[in-house]
């Protein structure tokens, strides 16, 4: 029996319960299962409609998050009409796209449908996001009557000109696959082509469909579409050998060896290989900041994350001091590297890429799966819990924040603190661009916890679309997002797509008057906003219709009853807590890190 891509079955996952799994990574799209050899009963269904709506729910789609526009209506009733695909409307092609964003993380693919160039160039930016954290993402923009291809006819929602190929050359960039559908004799092809590519390299991909084409049938489509048999990467042999030997030479000569995780686990599905070769070798085990949720917390050797000079307490002098480090997966970039200040040194590294390993200042090999070669190390490696023990004898446990004077303006310590309080397999954190980064990185997360945010592409207003999404992905966790007000404003209208979804999401949005992450970074009148009326305004988007439950904080006795009732009483509702908080009250890690990454972008121009 060949290996499908099928239905995603969520209550199997393959690795553990963070990371590749459906906690905070891919579930498998890859499932056993027979062909089916029936045809379809009715030619009428043999459409392009059809078959696309049938491809989506094969690969584990559910949902599909859209903007109706003239373009695509034709395709939107195609995609209604199938029983195993329900059709969300977003308030904007922005937000559609984050939502695919969130739904990807948790389900291992997700799927947008705009119309053409206006919505296409309004998702763009959300598709971007998802290009730089290795998403599988279906973008379907309902594009011009195929008649009008070569016609030199001026179009609506065009800028005017004869040309048609400007949303495509947007997206050349940002997807790793585009087809343009205006013909139903290779249309078969192009869908097919597309999908599986997205599922194989793990990015977004572009369809453009012509508006007249989903309704008509063709032989093409005559009978349900056959799943995909995706063929495994796999390793070179010879080469595997030879870098699990020479990385274990490297690894077993060290005094105090450490291992740390990067976000690529996740593309390259080796979060269970990681953490069995962490099993089998004793070495202290940390994460980049990007890879939270992918390795276990709980496990015995986890000694937090590595972030430079804003790492988890005592972490980064024990990877810093290492004598030797294995990188799995990592994104040195300037965020994660905290404006390029990281104390590593090449000579005492292993650098794991999904497909590649460079050891140190020696060789490199390639054609090897991250996946593969952490299992045959695992086989290899001397245990050394050297770094652990290290880590151990110097750990001093964190304190507590100062006790707040009864009624005394909240701080955000203190809501993090209540915040971790509320955290289960249950639930799943969601954590917007900005100070909230920082805050939540610093929450332990219980076993099967998820937790998720867009470090790579960093964009504001990204966590309200990834909220809708991933609780719809999700509706056995509660997710509880944290979001600044100034990356509300970017996105807020959505909240409104949640209650239609009856969603029971706790957002704490904290309201500190401006972009503080800014702030720190390089200060101005322009990270000043206007303040809203946050609950007013979801009260005002709520309308009567739906559950949902608003309240204000200004002090921690209304934060421990807005959480009780949050938790308790309103546990059927989507929950807003707007938590008021001074402008300055930031986390400690945030003015290190904004210093640094202000120096590093203040640079002066090299001598020419």
């Amino acid at each position: 029996m060949d290996t499908k891509i099928g239905a995603v079955d969520a209550s199997k996952p393959t690795c553990t319960d963070m990371g590749c799994l459906p906690q905070n990574g891919f579930v498998s799209t890859i499932q056993n299962s027979a062909v089916p050899s029936t045809a379809s009963g009715n030619s009428s269904e043999a459409t392009l409609g059809r078959h696309l709506a049938r491809r989506l729910v094969q690969i584990g789609v559910t949902d599909v998050f859209s903007v109706p526009g003239d373009f695509n209506l034709t395709l939107l009733d195609h995609l209604i009409a199938e029983p195993g695909l329900n059709l969300i409307g977003c308030c904007n092609e922005l937000n559609a796209g984050y939502a695919a964003d969130g739904y990807a993380r948790r389900r291992g693919v997700g799927a947008c449908v705009v119309t053409f160039t206006v919505g296409g160039l309004s998702v763009l930016n959300a598709i971007a996001g998802a290009y730089s954290e290795n998403l599988p993402l279906i973008c379907i923009v309902g594009g011009p009557n195929s008649n009008d291809y070569g016609s030199n006819r001026i179009l609506h929602h065009t800028i005017g000109l004869p040309d048609f190929s400007q949303e495509l050359r947007c997206f050349q960039t940002v997807t790793c696959y585009q087809a343009v559908v205006n013909n139903l004799e290779d249309a078969h092809e192009l869908i097919d082509t597309a999908i599986s590519t997205s599922l194989k390299e793990s990015k977004p991909v572009y369809i453009s469909i012509g508006c007249n084409l989903p309704a008509i049938p063709h032989p093409t489509f005559s009978r349900e579409p056959v799943p995909f048999s995706l063929s495994p990467k796999l390793s070179n042999q010879m080469g595997l050998e030879a870098a699990v030997e020479a990385t274990a030479e490297f690894l077993n000569k060290a005094v105090k060896p450490v291992m740390v995780g990067g976000p690529k686990l996740r593309v390259a599905m080796a979060c269970e290989a990681f953490v069995e070769l962490a099993d089998a070798c004793g070495y202290a085990l940390a994460v980049m900041p990007s890879a939270k949720g992918l390795v276990p917390e709980h496990h015995p050797h986890f000694i937090g994350t590595y972030w430079g000079a804003v790492s988890t307490a005592f972490c980064a002098e024990i990877v810093e001091s290492a004598d030797a480090y294995l990188f799995a997966g990592p994104i040195f970039n300037d965020y994660s590297s905290v404006g390029y200040s990281l104390l590593l040194k090449k000579e005492k590294a292993i650098i794991l890429q999904p497909d590649r390993v460079v050891i140190a200042n020696g060789p490199a090999f390639g054609c090897i799966l991250m996946k593969d070669f952490l299992k045959a190390l695992a086989k290899r490696l001397k245990r050394n819990t050297t770094a652990y023990e290290n880590y151990h004898r110097i750990y001093v446990p964190e304190g507590h924040p100062l006790k707040c004077e009864p009624k005394e303006a909240l701080r955000v310590n203190i809501l993090f603190e209540h915040i971790q309080k509320m955290l289960s397999g249950g639930t799943a954190v969601i954590a917007e661009t900005g100070d909230s980064w920082f805050n939540c990185q610093k929450l332990k997360l219980p076993e099967g916890c998820g937790y998720e945010f867009q470090m790579q592409y960093g964009s504001i207003g990204w966590s309200v679309g990834a909220t809708l999404g991933y609780a719809q992905a999700a509706p056995d966790k509660r997710v509880i997002a944290c979001i600044g007000d100034g990356s509300f404003q970017v996105t807020a209208q959505d909240v409104s797509t949640m209650l239609r979804c009856e969603q029971k999401t706790i957002i704490f949005l904290i309201n500190n008057g401006g972009y503080t992450i800014e702030v720190e970074i390089h200060d101005g009148p322009y990270n000043v906003i206007k303040n809203w009326n946050y609950t007013g305004l979801v009260d005002a988007i709520h309308n009567g219709e739906g559950k949902c439950w608003t309240t204000k904080v200004f002090c921690e006795e209304e934060l421990i009853e807005a959480i009780e009732t949050a938790t308790g009483a309103k546990k059927d509702c989507l929950c807003f807590i707007e938590v008021i908080v001074h402008k300055d009250d930031t986390s400690k890690e945030l003015l290190e890190w904004g210093s640094r990454v202000s120096a590093a972008n203040s640079r002066p121009p090299n001598p020419q």
